[in-house]
């Protein structure tokens, strides 16, 4: 099994962390976060890992060399400008598998890649969206008015639910090779809703597991906290040195 892990951005919403550090680099623990990443994708039979990168390059390259320490094989793609979350892989098509593990370099999580990439491949879709089951509850009184601002309902305090985008997927190369173009930005958003355009079929999966966006401040604090609570679930093979 093949992965391709996004970690060219700048981090910009971890300032001033990531003047120093790219995203992918900042400590969990005593590991960086795409060490985690990458330890938890061996631990489930990923074996080649492509890292498309581009922010400080040479400081993936240093700590992460040829994947070898890690059981991977790691190689890398590099980008001089930013080309979004899905047009990094327009220069690495060839190289990629029949279907692909695609996932950001910045996140946190004990999802289980072996089943996503079964559910992908036994429903043979186009492209697969790992997803998480995200409550938000607001603080307030939420009125719904009418046309003519008439109160029509009143909830206190209420609770949304939303399925969130992981940022962890599956695609299936000859499906959206024709929507990547060299040089071209684009996001994965924009790619999957071309797909759906084109009648192509487009899963989600979810599962009971911890995940986390590691893009603000506050929620690195809270990874650093998730991760110290529950080491074993997000390190399989710790002792691995």
């Amino acid at each position: 099994m093949q992965a391709v892990i996004l970690a060219g951005g700048r981090g910009t919403r971890l300032h001033p962390y990531t003047t120093v550090l790219p995203k992918p680099l900042m400590p969990i623990g005593d590991h960086p976060i795409l060490e985690i990443i990458l330890r938890q994708l061996q631990h489930h039979g990923v074996t080649r890992v492509i890292l498309a990168v581009g922010h400080m390059s040479h400081l993936f390259e240093a700590f992460f060399q040829d994947g070898r320490r890690f059981g991977l094989e790691v190689t890398y793609s590099f980008e001089d400008a930013a080309l979004g979350t899905a047009g990094p892989l327009a220069s690495i098509l060839d190289k990629l598998d029949e279907n692909v593990l695609v996932l950001n370099g910045d996140l946190l999580t004990t999802l289980n890649f072996n089943r996503l990439v079964a559910h992908h491949l036994e429903h043979r879709a186009a492209a697969t969206i790992g997803t998480f089951r995200r409550h938000v509850d607001i603080d307030f009184g939420v009125l719904e008015l009418n046309d003519e601002a008439d109160l029509v309902r009143y909830v206190e305090k209420p609770r949304y639910t939303f399925d969130v985008s992981m940022g962890i997927n599956v695609l299936n190369v000859d499906s959206v090779r024709a929507h990547l173009k060299p040089g071209v930005r684009m996001d994965l958003p924009t790619l999957m809703q071309l797909l759906v355009s084109e009648g192509k079929r487009v899963c989600s999966y979810r599962e009971e597991c911890q995940w986390l966006d590691i893009g603000r401040v506050d929620d690195y604090r809270a990874a650093v906290e998730l991760f110290q609570a529950n080491h074993a679930g997000f390190m399989p093979n710790s002792s691995t040195p």
